[in-house]
């Protein structure tokens, strides 16, 4: 367990640095936050749940950061393409249209997800039971931390302060809206 702790580890360290290298640093460090977010709660499920914490909930672990890296970066490469077309549009409203505009293709993804994890808790057996739990809990909170909690940090980062062209093509006026 200490080795596959480790591993989990290093894997989450690889992960940030991947993600800091792929976005710019705002879009990096949002979904930064978003995947630590989502560790941090499918740890308190843990100690919460008092499921035994063994190999098998490595493997959890490691999948639900796969799944939020996929949902964040499905929103964030939204987004990206939106500043891209949108350089005028305020911030709040270009991450709202994001979001929107990746919003049906999320649910279908953690619905199907979700009723697949659910027929392994219920018909999989003690074996994979708490790997399905696990699963299930880190699905829910992938999805919603992809919308809720990485997309506002970029809100709160202002996803346009590194980007110089921005300041020159907003009419007049913005500025001192922005």
């Amino acid at each position: 367990v200490q080795a596959g702790t480790l591993g989990v580890v290093l894997a989450i360290v690889g992960v940030l640095i991947y993600l800091w290298f792929r976005f710019e640093m705002q879009l990096a460090i949002g979904a930064i936050l978003g995947t630590l977010h989502d560790i941090v709660l499918t740890m308190g499920f843990f100690l919460i749940t008092q499921l035994e914490f063994n190999l098998t909930s490595i493997a959890a672990i490691l999948t639900i950061v796969g799944y939020s890296l996929n949902e964040t970066v499905v929103v964030f490469d939204r987004t990206r393409e939106l500043l891209r077309r949108y350089k005028t549009m305020p911030v709040a409203d270009l991450l709202d249209l994001s979001v929107n505009s990746t919003l049906s293709r999320t649910a279908i993804t953690s619905t199907t997800t979700v009723l697949a994890l659910i027929a392994l808790v219920l018909f999989g057996g003690s074996a994979i039971e708490g790997f399905a739990l696990v699963m299930l809990f880190g699905v829910v909170v992938c999805t919603y931390s992809a919308m809720f909690i990485s997309t506002p940090v970029l809100l709160y980062l202002d996803v346009r302060a590194g980007r110089g062209d921005v300041e020159e093509k907003l009419p007049a006026g913005a500025k001192a809206k922005a």
